[in-house]
């Protein structure tokens, strides 16, 4: 087969990995500037043009879509699809997963569980909104922050309405969300591909931080996830129409709280952390697709 990756960063990990997994199965593979794309439409004809020649006898895409660039990402993903072409992510629901409020929305109504949370319209009602999340501290959230960028801790209500304050004159819309002291600043990671978790790692923030991500300078341990955790993993992954996810939860003494569902997830942290072939997985879901 002739797979296309949909990627900025050819050199990234999870794209060569991605790259020699599909070599290895005997496929060709082609890494994809999605940016670079145009996008050609056309009466029962769609296109796209890529340096100097159109992608043609393409069988598969496998989208690694950056948060930045989700529009247009997305847009190229569409036309893939309307040339009857295999995504292993759907332009769907890599928006529905993109934008947290609509994600949040969607877990709670697949009985998902969730940190409290409160969305406001630039609301300066800053003790109401604190307090029915829990109280002080509270968790604020950019709509738009990926990675553990844009998410702050406040400890006090004071702290909280002056963050708010800010993000308000800003004009940045942001999420109010329950602080889940017992998580101690880790949470837990379950990727999942095609309707299996494929691999798990708990990862803990660094000390004094209360962010996990790796990027944010967090650490990652292999872990096996409890029978109720894994359902949630999959009930999330199937509440946002992914075929290939990374579902980032807590452990609370209510169970599992999703915190968000990511639609290109890393495959460094996991695979060294499991010592699993997830790429080869990956690739794997799109040969039985197509």
């Amino acid at each position: 087969m002739k797979i296309v990756i949909l990627s900025r960063q050819p050199k990234l990990y999870s794209t060569q990995r991605i790259v020699e997994a599909g070599t290895k199965l005997g496929h060709e593979m082609l890494v994809v500037d999605h940016l670079k794309c145009n996008i050609e439409i056309e009466k029962k004809s769609p296109k796209i043009f890529y340096q100097g020649a159109y992608l043609e006898n393409v069988d598969a895409i496998i989208p690694r879509i950056g948060a930045s660039v989700t529009f247009y990402g997305t847009a190229v993903v569409r036309q893939f699809e309307m040339m009857k072409i295999f995504s292993a992510v759907e332009s769907q629901a890599l928006v529905r997963s993109r934008d947290k409020l609509r994600s949040l929305q969607l877990l709670a109504r697949a009985g998902v569980g969730l940190p409290k949370t409160i969305f406001t319209n630039f609301s300066k009602d800053v003790e109401h909104v604190v307090d029915s999340v829990g109280g002080a501290p509270v968790i604020l959230k950019l709509l738009e922050g990926t990675q553990g960028l844009g998410v702050i801790l406040a400890e006090s209500q004071n702290a909280a309405g002056s963050v708010m304050q800010a993000f308000n004159g800003l004009e940045a819309r942001i999420i109010v969300q329950e602080f889940i002291k017992e998580a101690g600043g880790a949470d837990i990671r379950a990727f999942v591909v095609d309707g299996v978790v494929v691999g798990a790692m708990k990862r803990q923030g660094k000390e004094g931080e209360f962010r996990s991500n790796l990027h944010q300078g967090g650490t990652a341990t292999i872990i096996e996830l409890s029978e109720e955790e894994e359902n949630t993993a999959l009930i999330a992954t199937k509440a946002m129409g992914l075929g290939v996810a990374g579902v980032d939860m807590l452990q609370s003494k209510n169970g599992p709280l999703v915190l968000e569902v990511n639609s290109s997830p890393g495959l460094e942290g996991i695979e060294k952390a499991t010592g699993k072939d997830i790429a080869k997985k990956i690739i794997r879901y799109v040969e039985r697709n197509v």
